[in-house]
């Protein structure tokens, strides 16, 4: 399939007055006045009054794109790449896999893609030096700013149904990815293939013809699950292991067998009362699983014992209603879980038999859909919900009560009593995108955070971490 039939496009968010984040400003006076008059902070929720609109405040970001795939992708992962951790020197160069969720008359697809050229959008002498050069060598080389812009290569996927969810993983030499369809089946696609053309132009043409005529087949398929599902996760210890949780109740644990295949216990667990939501394997236990459900409970399992007693721990009632995500700590005991209640609870694996959660943050108006442990600092992570807003925490933050006023989640000092009752612990709002369903951060690249949405993707980096 031809990339163009997706229309596909990548545009920068500072030309979108949409694009948002926390210190936006309030804008109701025409230029002139507006830059005389000092910021002023909008917080999630509060009406605008009549003329005003809200700005993105640019300096509250090191880098801020966004980018456009046609049909909306509600599920992503980034692919692990071999260009080094850490990478900090921009432009910056970000792999992904996402699955679209189009109109049932459409053709559903898995989009590999490759973005390249990401370059900051905040301002600097650094910066200015920078454009000089480029400047300079625009004769030789096309206009600056067209050599700043950044790009999006795809690579399609024929997919039956919609994409529920998809995860990636690394196995050998090789990126593997695991996509929940609407019709109840999980397939395990070998992304090779696809990578390897997004490296070269006529690679990809090639791709492109050859698949019109032959769709890519998966590497594996389960139809097992008695109904579709959402919650699906790789192991981060067992090379190939993977759990698939449904809408019925079950998970089942898949494990790898030699040539590409792999090998589904038809047994699912046993404990959940309806649906399972999410799946999140131990970051160093690789036999212990966590799960969320809409029966509200957290349970924490152990796959070395028979289906019917690997549940090790429950937490009856983690939340006033449905739980929709959880995400476990690289490198600390602790679980954070989102629901449809919109709170967040920190939950301490040792102290997990007393159903207490150690730390409860009630900020977002709607419920929570995706959030997700910072891989580089253990004490940072990322929500958003239906309230259309991603909030930055971090756990080591405590309110100085030496200080009249505290810095809100813009970084300036106010002394509203509105912005006072902020848990100390928010960072950052970033705002923008409608209908947010899932964020994470690049493991590669420190503190960047890629976001899907009904109104698109979102590739930023902000000042707070």
């Amino acid at each position: 399939m031809d990339n163009n039939e997706m229309d596909l496009e990548y545009v920068e968010a500072e030309d979108d007055e949409d694009a948002g984040e926390e210190g936006m400003e309030s804008d109701n006076e025409d230029e002139t006045t507006r830059t005389e008059k000092p910021k002023e902070v909008y917080l999630p929720g509060k009406p605008l009054k009549e003329g005003e609109e809200l700005v993105c405040d640019e300096s509250a970001y090191i880098m801020l794109h966004q980018a456009s795939t046609g049909a909306p992708c509600l599920s992503f992962d980034i692919l692990p790449d071999e260009l080094g951790a850490g990478r900090e020197k921009f432009p910056l160069t970000a792999y992904m896999v996402a699955g679209t969720q189009a109109a049932s008359a459409h053709v559903n697809n898995l989009i590999v893609m490759k973005m390249d050229n990401l370059h900051k959008t905040q301002e600097s002498e650094e910066d200015d030096e920078d454009d000089e050069e480029l400047e300079d060598d625009q004769d030789d080389n096309g206009d600056a700013d067209e050599r700043k812009k950044p790009r999006m290569t795809c690579a399609l996927i024929k997919h039956q149904g919609c994409v529920n969810r998809i995860r990636a993983r690394r196995l050998g030499d090789k990126v593997y990815a695991a996509s929940w369809s609407e019709l109840g089946r999980v397939n395990i696609w070998d992304l090779s293939r696809q990578l390897q053309a997004l490296e070269d132009a006529q690679l990809l043409k090639q791709y492109e013809r050859e698949v019109v005529n032959e769709a890519v087949r998966p590497a594996y398929t389960f139809s097992g699950h008695q109904q579709e599902g959402f919650a699906i996760d790789w192991s981060a210890c067992a090379d190939g292991v993977l759990a698939t949780g449904d809408c019925k109740r079950d998970i089942h644990i898949w494990s790898p067998l030699e040539g590409g295949s792999w090998k589904v216990d038809q047994r699912p667990l046993v404990g959940h009362t309806a649906s399972v939501e999410d799946l999140q394997w131990s970051p160093n236990e690789a036999s212990v699983l966590a799960s969320c459900s809409v029966d509200k409970t957290i349970r924490i399992w152990d796959c070395r014992a028979p289906p019917q007693k690997a549940c090790m721990l429950t937490c009856d009632d983690a939340h006033q209603s449905d739980i929709n995500v959880i995400s476990w700590n690289d490198t600390k005991p602790f679980i954070v879980s989102g629901g449809d209640d919109g709170f967040l609870h920190i939950w301490d694996l040792r102290q997990f038999q007393t159903k207490k959660p150690i730390a409860t943050f009630k900020h977002h108006t709607g419920p929570i859909s995706t959030l997700e442990w910072n891989p580089n600092d253990a004490t940072v992570f990322a929500s958003a919900g239906d309230d259309d807003q991603i909030a930055l925490w971090d756990l080591a933050v405590e309110k100085d009560t030496d200080q009249e006023s505290t810095p809100n989640a813009t970084g300036l000092e106010e002394s509203e009593d509105e912005l006072n009752k902020l848990p100390p612990q928010l960072l950052f709002i970033h705002q923008g995108q409608k209908e947010i369903k899932e964020l994470h951060w690049h493991a590669q690249l420190p503190g960047v955070i890629l976001s899907t949405a009904h109104s698109g993707f979102n590739v930023f980096r902000t000042i707070s971490v």
